[in-house]
């Protein structure tokens, strides 16, 4: 594939490292360390079937919620692109 003045396989270099990244934006949001029994946002109690499931919660289901709400909100840019802006 002709991509100009890049080398050979950039594109793919590209591709694999917003993937790594991805990945590792991930990796580093989920919990870890110890559960806790009541939620940091509101103090109310989080489950021990919640607790067992995910171990290091820190948030009961409702406020992990919200948060995951607002973190996608504060996403800069859609990495999956639609198919119309991909045949472009």
């Amino acid at each position: 594939m002709a991509v100009g003045w890049s080398r050979d396989g950039a594109v793919q270099d590209q591709i694999d490292a917003t993937v790594e990244s991805a990945v590792q934006l991930a990796k580093s949001r989920l919990p870890a360390g110890e559960s806790r029994t009541h939620c940091e946002e509101c103090e109310a109690a989080i489950p021990e079937a919640r607790r067992k499931a995910m171990p290091g919660v820190r948030y009961c289901v409702s406020c992990q919620s919200e948060l995951e709400k607002r973190l996608k909100a504060d996403a800069p840019f859609n990495r999956r692109g639609s198919k119309d802006s991909q045949l472009k």
